[in-house]
């Protein structure tokens, strides 16, 4: 076994991402606004066992920049899944117990077909003329994988911020397929500052040179109004008095001098923020 690989204590264990593909043609997947997309992939990953009479299934709904990694240790890397503290034997969600779901959303950048994906058509990746995907399409696609694994009803659908939209989206759509739903950290709808900050991490995307009306596939990426629009992302995160706990006005040990480097420490973890994020997000999916 590679040593990067080895489970923890607790932990899911070694996982596998896997994929579902459907709405292959003449049945193409119609979005909420009437777009017509297929095929279409899901990226999923599951924890446990399924048992005889299919009761036991929960499905995990990720926040914008998740993905279907929510637990264990994938062959070759030594960092879990992001809800690995949640998900494993006698965790939250005890993997003894329950069979665990989580796909990466429709419109994702993970392994789910997205902007960054292949139009069949074209045979070039889909950029900007990949539909507007709502919280109604995310879920009405992670139904039919439900639907593919043989699971008629679901014992709960858990998740935070966007996966807790999702969430309330299946209470809503779907309520005779779920026993149980945990919205965690979210909302019904978004206020007015939301929105506010939600456009200026769009503009601070499209501003970038690079991003080149979202034809930057095989060229520089626009990590630069990505990165931003990530910082902006993680002020929201956080309310004023936990910031305040966190950072105060405290200085960086290793503040470089410079001018305009990030001399206090919540300038430090911002900038560390945006620089991991770029390495693994597709700007064109934060835009959807």
């Amino acid at each position: 076994m590679d040593k990067k690989a080895k489970p923890e204590t607790g932990s899911a264990g070694l996982t596998e991402t896997q994929y579902f593909t459907f709405a292959y043609p003449p049945e193409p997947f119609v979005t909420e606004g009437g777009e017509k997309l297929g095929p279409v992939t899901l990226a999923y990953e599951t924890y446990g066992k399924l048992n005889g009479d299919k009761s036991n299934a929960i499905l995990i709904l990720h926040a914008l920049s998740g993905d279907a990694h929510a637990a264990g240790f994938r062959r070759g890397e030594d960092k879990p899944g992001w809800w690995d503290e949640m998900i494993g034997p006698e965790k939250a969600f005890d993997t003894k117990q329950y069979f665990v779901i989580c796909s990466n959303v429709l419109g994702g950048c993970k392994g789910s077909t997205g902007p960054s994906s292949v139009n069949p058509g074209t045979k070039e990746p889909y950029g900007l003329s990949f539909p507007l995907i709502t919280i109604k399409d995310m879920t009405a696609a992670q139904k039919r994988l439900i639907e593919y694994l043989g699971i008629d009803r679901l014992l709960a659908v858990a998740g935070g911020s966007m996966g807790g939209m999702q969430v309330l989206e299946w209470m809503r759509s779907y309520p005779e397929m779920i026993c149980g739903a945990i919205p965690v950290a979210t909302s019904l709808k978004h206020s007015s500052q939301q929105i506010a900050f939600n456009e200026v991490g769009r503009q601070a995307i499209m501003a970038d040179p690079n991003w080149n009306n979202g034809n930057y596939y095989g060229g520089i990426l626009p990590t630069g109004g990505l990165g931003i629009a990530r910082m902006v992302g993680h002020i929201t995160y956080m309310s004023e008095d936990s910031m305040e706990n966190k950072f105060g006005r405290r200085f960086r040990i290793d503040r470089g001098g410079l001018k305009f480097s990030p001399d206090f420490e919540v300038e430090g973890y911002l900038q560390n923020r945006s620089n991991n994020f770029v390495k693994r997000f597709d700007a064109n999916s934060y835009l959807m």
